[in-house]
């Protein structure tokens, strides 16, 4: 036990108190995750309606959805890494 700012703690409860500080943390972090979803649904729907209007261009649409669909993929992966990296160090 010690003393501090005239509060005695134990450090069993800082010691739980730091891990739900990361649960939640690294909840909070995954909330990236969804803008990625809607992200990438958008992608793809924009695909479907350029694709639907302009049959000629299919596969250079194509292309271009396949980039955007990898920038917003990792946009997702890196909120997963932060998750990661605040449940685990």
């Amino acid at each position: 036990m010690f003393l501090a700012g005239g509060l005695i703690f134990v450090k069993k409860n800082m010691k739980e108190i730091i891990v739900g500080g990361k649960m939640i943390g690294a909840g909070l972090a995954t909330v990236g995750l969804t803008g990625a979803g809607i992200g990438i649904g958008i992608v793809f729907g924009s695909l479907i309606l350029a694709y639907s209007r302009n049959p000629s261009l299919g596969k250079q649409l194509f292309s271009y959805t396949l980039l955007g669909f990898a920038l917003t993929e990792a946009t997702a992966l890196f909120a997963l890494m932060m998750a990661f990296l605040i449940l685990f160090l």
